[in-house]
């Protein structure tokens, strides 16, 4: 299996990929694409679109009312008139009432909404939003905390507390987390680590769907023109296979490397000082196993892809047949975003260690926490067994199909192919 000939086919592959555009493009511009992505949610999420929104503070009690008046005056967006606010004491009527008589004016955008203060808020703290866009989170984010302030000011008025006390009251509390570990002893953890969680995830799931992709397109297109049977007058479909998964696995290592450049000088060198909020705890150990593990899943992948390539006469129903494995690298995707929420919960630990989703999970999961030995030792294991299995799979239906035109097959038909033997 491993001889001249797939070494000639894995140089083959190295010189098309290393120095074609594609691959130049791809190493370049996918990081800055990534943190532009990053940069536009961001900005898009500052840009809440409120200008010009109109109010009406609606209550039976007087109190209330000029309370909220007078800290609304104080908020920057009441200031800057991107919220302009009514206050309407409600007498004689229910709120029911009162909505329904100023129902036609609210639709017609004569005033966004009402807000709804009861007077036993001051008991339960529940206020009502009336509109024709009630899920508004940018009115609720900037109306609640007004509320619950004068609520609170009122309800201690009565009271011996000082201004001191009344904003002590209003804070919340603010937890700050310290990893502590058997190596590093104890250390405040900042945010870095769930960035760093969130792009390595990020750059798995990308680069294996990209270069998947990009394997799957190149089998179809050598079996579609028929270079695959000049290159199988040559060397053997299992050679052939063989040098095909190994040189874009080789391709997919050595751009993984180059995008993690950064990471591996601010880990492995002092000339960076970064604020204890923004410092990354990684080591190498962790960035070779990330390395090591991408090249153990990309094998993997490549094998999937190539196979399904195999089957198909045309890209437009191999893309179709690749949806599958494009599952078994989304579901782990998304798990590994819910990670920081608890990286050590069941759900977390079960798929860092099975076969398939581990490849993503557990190296987002090991930036969060210290996972213990026998779980990276156990899910490398079952990684290998799973390349091993899969390049089995693989090989065996790309052995027939590469050569079958025609006929789309059905499945039952590729797993017979499983039975045939070299």
């Amino acid at each position: 299996m491993f001889n001249q000939r797939t070494i000639a086919v894995i140089k083959k592959e190295l010189k098309e990929k290393l120095f074609s555009k594609a691959f130049i493009f791809m190493t370049v511009l996918i990081p800055i694409f990534m943190f532009g992505i990053l940069g536009f949610q961001t900005y898009i999420l500052s840009i809440e679109g409120d200008e010009g929104t109109k109010l009406q503070i609606v209550s039976e009690s007087e109190i209330i009312l000029s309370s909220l008046e007078s800290e609304f005056l104080n908020e920057n967006y009441v200031k800057d008139s991107s919220y302009t606010m009514s206050y309407v004491p409600l007498k004689d009527i229910s709120i029911d009432e009162y909505v329904t008589g100023a129902k036609s004016s609210l639709l017609a955008g004569k005033f966004d909404g009402i807000v709804y203060i009861p007077e036993d808020a001051l008991q339960h703290k529940k206020i009502g939003y009336y509109s024709d866009n009630p899920n508004n989170r940018s009115v609720s984010n900037k109306v609640r905390p007004v509320v619950n302030k004068v609520l609170l000011d009122i309800y201690f008025t009565e009271s011996d507390l000082s201004e001191e006390d009344l904003n002590f009251a209003r804070s919340w509390v603010d937890m700050d987390g310290f990893r502590v570990s058997a190596e590093e002893g104890i250390q405040e953890e900042g945010v870095a680590n769930r960035v760093a969680s969130f792009l390595l995830a990020f750059l798995l799931y990308f680069s294996l769907l990209i270069l998947g992709s990009m394997m799957l397109r190149s089998v179809v297109e050598e079996k579609t023109s028929r270079i695959v049977e000049v290159l199988l007058s040559s060397v053997s479909s299992l050679e052939l296979i063989t040098g095909k998964i190994l040189g874009n696995t080789i391709v997919g290592a050595i751009q993984m490397m180059i995008w993690l450049s950064p990471i591996m000088l601010l880990v492995s060198t002092s000339w960076f000082a970064l604020p204890p909020e923004f410092t990354l705890y990684m080591d190498m150990g962790q960035i070779g196993y990330f390395i090591l593990n991408y090249f153990v899943g990309l094998f993997v992948y490549m094998g999937l892809f190539a196979a399904v390539g195999s089957i198909f006469d045309n890209e437009q129903d191999a893309q179709s047949g690749q949806f599958p494995i494009i599952i078994l690298i989304m579901i782990p995707f998304f798990i590994s975003l819910s990670l920081t929420n608890n990286p050590d919960s069941p759900l977390a630990t079960i798929s860092s260690i099975a076969p398939f989703s581990s490849i993503i999970v557990m190296p987002a999961r090991m930036t969060l926490i210290d996972v213990p030995l026998f779980q990276i030792i156990l899910s490398f294991v079952l990684n290998i067994a799973t390349m091993l299995f899969t390049f089995f799979v693989a090989s065996k239906i790309y052995r027939v199909g590469i050569l079958m035109t025609g006929k789309k097959p059905k499945w039952g038909e590729v797993i017979k192919w499983l039975k045939y033997k070299y």
